[in-house]
């Protein structure tokens, strides 16, 4: 592994290292730790689909925001393309968060 790929790795925080870090701060398995961030992400998920938000006061909000329709350009033949509107997930941090960072 060369220097580089090294430091990214060290900037980059899997869902392996996330579930092992929960795991040993909550005293729990790690099996129970993955369960716990699967149910999280599976209510998150499910919440946006709706068009609901999830508020967690003190880290921040998770919601759907709606993307209109453009035109782009390929970058290879530099043609233009339209792109279709679409609703993408956000994440707004909460002041909390924003101010241990």
């Amino acid at each position: 592994m060369c220097f580089r790929n090294k430091l990214i790795k060290n900037l980059t925080m899997n869902k392996a290292e996330l579930i092992e870090k929960l795991a040993k701060d909550a005293g729990i398995t790690k099996t129970q730790a993955n369960a716990t961030l699967d149910s999280f992400v599976e209510a998150v998920t499910k919440t946006l689909k709706k068009g609901d938000k999830v508020t967690l006061v003190g880290f921040g909000t998770f919601s759907v925001t709606k993307r209109a329709a453009r035109n782009g350009r390929n970058p290879q033949t530099g043609a233009v393309i339209k792109i279709k509107a679409k609703k993408v997930a956000k994440f707004k941090a909460g002041k909390e968060l924003s101010s241990k960072i």
